[in-house]
């Protein structure tokens, strides 16, 4: 808890920084004017030498946690108003570009997989690239209107499928300490690959940090860690790195879904004890609510300031669509690989259109209730 606490001292104060200076700046960092360059350098200059001078007296005698907020908060305004004195990089490195051809190479394996319905390209593009641009108005309009719009959003969701099949294929090789470490290392750099070649949107940055902490954490398992110390550092990374992405809504419903996955669900899903095998399906069941519950209660306010809608049968849309997202994203997965190798056998591009189909169909019946 003591670990937990000192996290929350250096987080929410950085965080509560870059947010008081985008508010104040009335938009991200690297969208201020020229004109207010000059002005922006004076603020960083004059919050960097509080918080250094701060930091001068907290080595030379011990006191409580609020000037280590304040200094922390200091840093937070530094962190944003410092990067809008930044160059902006107007072409990707190699790194991105080698990402960006990457990306080419998956659309066209998938463009090129034999399956019977258009829309199921469409779809399995959209779910492992991001890109919609092959949805129809009426199958955005039925994600949207169901409550599965983060369906389609690259996130911690689809990372996560990724990541479990990756895990589980590396885990073939072993389990001796040296290769444990080159597994987490690979995953990593796998993770890392996929959300550069997918736009590093802030949702799948935020998936991203959170395997790479956790890998990290892996190594050394005499160091206690927690989902909370997870959360908070992963915020703190994203918004020194790139303070200005505060201001996104991906970023925001991102980290306050996360926020009640981490404190609200466990709650919720002891209310269901494991009372033995025979009670494990409604267990499971018990659990995916809990899990929708938990994300809709942090995230509805947000979303109903910004759309002024909520979606009435999100627990419905979730039980029944997480799962068939998770077997279309595994099974497309398969269908690539063996694309890639010569061939996606026909038997299981008829599965993934099944569950495509099955898929939309799904929520197209929940958006018309």
């Amino acid at each position: 808890m003591e670990d937990v606490r000192n996290m929350a001292t250096v987080s929410l104060p950085f965080a509560a920084g870059v947010a008081g200076c985008a508010a104040l700046a009335g938009g991200a960092a690297s969208g201020l004017r020229a004109a207010d360059t000059a002005a922006a350098g004076i603020a960083a200059a004059a919050v960097l030498s509080a918080a250094s001078g701060l930091l001068a007296l907290l080595f030379r005698r011990k006191t409580g946690p609020l000037p280590y907020i304040f200094l922390f908060f200091c840093l937070g305004c530094f962190c944003f108003l410092s990067r809008a004195l930044l160059p902006q990089a107007e072409t990707p490195g190699p790194a991105g570009r080698l990402a960006a051809g990457a990306l080419s190479g998956l659309r066209r394996l998938i463009a090129a997989l034999p399956f019977t319905h258009g829309s199921t390209h469409s779809l399995v593009a959209a779910l492992l690239t991001g890109d919609r641009s092959g949805l129809t108005a009426e199958q955005t309009a039925a994600f949207r209107a169901s409550g599965a719009s983060h369906i389609l959003a690259l996130s911690g969701l689809h990372l996560g499928v990724i990541y479990l099949i990756v895990s589980k294929l590396l885990s073939i090789v072993g389990n001796t300490p040296f290769l444990r470490r080159l597994r987490s290392v690979l995953i990593v750099a796998f993770s890392g690959f996929y959300t550069l070649a997918t736009g590093a949107g802030p949702s799948i940055v935020r998936a991203s940090l959170f395997i790479l902490i956790r890998e990290t954490c892996s190594l050394f398992p005499e160091r206690r860690t927690s989902p909370v110390r997870i959360l908070m550092t992963a915020l703190t990374l994203q918004l020194a790195f790139r303070p200005e992405v505060i201001t996104s809504l991906g970023f925001q419903l991102s980290y306050l879904a996360m926020t009640g996955i981490t404190l609200l669900y466990p709650r919720l899903s002891a209310w269901y004890p494991d009372n033995g095998r025979a009670f494990q399906p409604i267990r499971r069941i018990w659990q995916a609510a809990a899990l929708a519950v938990s994300c809709q209660i942090f995230t509805a306010p947000l979303a109903w300031i910004r759309f002024h809608s909520f979606p009435k049968y999100f627990i419905i849309t979730n039980l029944l669509a997480l799962p068939l997202t998770s077997a279309l994203m595994a099974a497309s997965v398969a269908a690539i690989a063996f694309q890639a190798l010569g061939g996606c056998p026909a038997l299981l591009a008829d599965a993934v259109d099944f569950l495509a189909h099955s898929l939309l169909f799904v929520l197209d019946v929940i958006s018309s209730l």
